[in-house]
């Protein structure tokens, strides 16, 4: 069993549950395409909401409360009974479910006549992706040994870029073409057949099957894990960390459309595409980098499983000033896609901290405690923040308000950078035993 601040555990023996090594990875491939339709239904309202706010007359505060406050909200509420309840039941089923639930409500958002109904909708959206990360964390765990872990779960992380790619280039393609109705019906329904597919290929692992012990343990209280995690100082610093970085990237992802519309006069369709690559790409590459520089490095200081994520964000700073002003089209996309690679490269290894801090028994509902704090903080106020200050600020600089909105990331960014370190300096040094 770890200490209460060592990141990872002893290296894990053979992994006993007769599991070949192509079938963990058809499972972590199925995983991370249930994160792709999980960010496809999410990040398509934003290469719409331009489409969306001209038809139902809407303001930047309305569009913020719609991709991240209300959605939030719902997501990281619900997040924690269900993966409660994810840790003493089937995590497949919970998955295939969820994925069900939020593939609806993404073509039912494609049926709406008013704020009011899409608001209902988005809160369905996020009802049904509150049950797809935390199971799926644990499962991964389930699936690879702690030396693995942080490479598997960027992987399972890519699923964001991905979707995010997919969703932009579908979105921007078919709003220009048939309109932003039918883009949310085509989105969602093939999220429907999919979680069936999932449901009947995909095993549920036994918990605790790749750790030193193999032993996993009744599912303990919401109080016991909380008091843990809380307990641990690593921990406590990490989702501060993550949750500043989360606020600077959906306030930089969730506005780039509208940015780049505003301020640099690109159509629907070419937006979707150069955003769908950039972050897609470089999204990609980030989650990645992220994973396998920090299981490399680890190996002979734990530290570096933050602080890797730190020197990321730090390094992201000037490109995110050159994204917003650098009056160059083709210079600000590059700063972007740079800013994109680098901000991505914390959320495989903050997992991986997350989970070798706590038994298996408990994992599900460690992310979504995680996912909580990070989303609640990230996504719940960093899109609606920026969209009240560019209203508030519109009367006086007009189409420049959102530029001037969004360079909050920037100052924010520094604090994250500072809790990374702080987490980093908490964990229990030297190599992986």
């Amino acid at each position: 069993m770890p200490s209460a601040d060592n990141p990872l555990p002893p290296a894990s023996p053979v992994y006993r549950d007769g599991v070949s090594s192509v079938y963990r990875n058809y499972v972590l491939f199925m995983l991370t395409l249930v994160y792709v339709f999980n960010f496809i239904d999410r990040q398509l309202l934003v290469i719409l909401q331009e489409a969306i706010k001209k038809e139902l007359l809407l303001s930047d505060t309305q569009l913020g409360m719609l991709s991240g406050f209300t959605f939030a909200l719902f997501y990281v509420t619900l997040g924690i009974p269900i993966a409660r309840l994810a840790d003493k039941t089937n995590r497949r089923n919970t998955v295939a479910v969820s994925l069900g639930l939020w593939s609806l409500m993404t073509a039912c958002s494609g049926l709406v006549q008013n704020f009011g109904q899409l608001l209902l909708a988005r809160i369905g959206v996020g009802v049904g992706e509150a049950g797809g990360s935390p199971p799926a964390h644990a499962m991964i765990s389930d699936y690879f040994p702690p030396e693995k872990r942080a490479t598997a779960l960027s992987i399972y992380s890519s699923g964001i870029s991905f979707g995010i790619l997919t969703g932009f280039l579908l979105g921007g393609y078919l709003n220009q073409q048939l309109g932003w109705r039918t883009a949310f019906l085509a989105a969602g329904m093939p999220g429907l057949v999919f979680s069936l597919l999932f449901f009947l290929s995909v095993r549920e692992p036994r918990r605790g099957a790749t750790d030193a012990s193999h032993v996993a343990g009744p599912a303990p209280a919401l109080r016991e894990v909380v008091a843990r995690l809380y307990a641990s100082e690593s921990f406590v610093y990490l989702a501060m960390a993550t949750g500043l970085h989360v606020f600077c990237l959906y306030g930089v992802l969730n506005w780039a459309p509208s940015f780049l519309a505003r301020t640099h006069k690109m159509p629907g369709a070419e937006i979707g595409a150069t955003l769908g690559l950039i972050f897609g790409i470089g999204g990609a590459v980030g989650s990645f980098a992220g994973g396998f520089l920090t299981d490399y490095f680890g190996k002979t200081d734990n530290r570096l499983y933050l602080r890797i994520p730190a020197y990321a964000i730090i390094l992201s700073i000037p490109f995110a000033a050159g994204a917003l002003f650098l009056p160059h089209t083709g210079l600000a996309v590059l700063c972007l896609g740079v800013t994109a690679t680098l901000q991505n490269m914390y959320l495989g290894p903050s997992i991986a901290v997350s989970h070798s801090l706590v038994p298996a028994s408990m994992r599900s509902l460690t992310s979504a405690i995680l996912f909580f704090v990070l989303n609640f903080i990230g996504l719940g106020f960093g899109p609606l923040t920026v969209g009240i200050i560019s209203d508030l600020l519109t009367p006086t600089l007009g189409a420049a308000s959102l530029r001037w909105a969004m360079s909050i990331t920037l100052l924010i960014s520094i604090g994250s950078t500072a809790l990374f370190l702080i987490a980093a300096r908490k964990l229990a040094t030297g190599p992986v035993k």
